[in-house]
């Protein structure tokens, strides 16, 4: 992947991160680049197909030794690609498929935001915590954010961003937000304090959700949920506030029902602010095979 990179986009972006959710243990990367794209995705996939004069079977050799690879490209636009290699797991995660980056501000080794995702067959939910300010004492706060949310697995999110509250008092605080889908209810809760952004992506139309100003941790004095409607190929969004606010997914023809990591990608290459630590999580209900 990072051959092709700089073989065929010019060069471009590597992420990795480990997969370490509960009975799963591997690493994810992800390849972005502004390069010239795959007219034919489907031929890329072929060994021995190549436009550079070489072997042809490196997007082929990546999915077959990937537990998951998806690719999204668009010529003139550049190509996106996640990988996942397990080497224990995957964990049954249910109806709900969730895939995120999580970028540090240029120049910290520490990245100030943190997020995680949990499901238990009935519920999926999707956490997000922005230190605040930057490195590792940012990094410090979003992580004891994510830990409260994995202790109380299952509990509401005005509870979990509450005992979140009294956990980062040590801290320098966070904003946070968590989302809620219940699939069989068509509905999705949402709370947030602070500048954690969330949208609902459905049938091409965008809709913002409420999050209440404050400091988790420090100033923190109202923590209300909102319901909305969730319709079964809706994609929910949370992202801190190193992404620009005014993003659309409507540049990108039928990303909604490709892997959400590449969703969470590509609106991480194409509007983040470069000024900041970035986090962008996107999930959706999972198709039938």
């Amino acid at each position: 992947l990072a051959t092709n990179l700089v073989r065929h986009a010019g060069g471009g972006e590597m992420l990795a991160r480990p997969l370490a959710r509960k009975g799963e243990a591997g690493v994810e990367v992800v390849t972005l680049d502004r390069g010239p794209g795959i007219a034919r995705v489907d031929q890329a996939l072929r060994d021995g197909f190549s436009t550079a004069g070489t072997n042809g079977v490196g997007l082929g050799a990546v999915s077959r030794l990937a537990s998951r690879c998806d690719l999204y490209s668009m010529p003139g636009t550049g190509t996106a690609v996640v990988a996942r290699m397990h080497f224990a797991g995957p964990p049954d995660t249910g109806r709900a498929v969730v895939g995120g980056v999580s970028v540090a501000k240029p120049g910290e080794r520490a990245c100030g935001d943190a997020w995680d995702w949990a499901t238990d067959g009935e519920r999926w939910t999707i956490f997000v915590a922005d230190g605040l300010g930057h490195g590792t004492d940012a990094s410090i706060a979003a992580a004891e954010a994510v830990r409260v949310y994995r202790e109380q697995d299952g509990a509401p999110a005005r509870d979990v961003i509450g005992l979140a509250h009294g956990a980062l008092r040590h801290t320098r605080g966070a904003a946070v937000a968590m989302a809620e889908v219940r699939p069989g209810r068509q509905e999705l809760t949402f709370a947030g304090v602070g500048n954690i952004g969330a949208t609902i992506v459905s049938g091409g139309a965008s809709r913002s959700l409420v999050s209440i100003p404050g400091i988790v941790g420090h100033e923190c004095r109202k923590i209300q949920e909102f319901s909305y409607p969730w319709a079964s190929q809706a994609v929910v969004v949370l992202f801190s506030d190193g992404l620009q606010t005014r993003w659309t997914l409507d540049r990108y023809p039928a990303l909604t029902s490709r892997d959400p990591t590449l969703v969470a990608a590509l609106l991480y290459r194409d509007y983040s602010r470069g000024r900041d630590d970035v986090t962008v999580v996107a999930g959706r209900e999972d198709s039938p095979a």
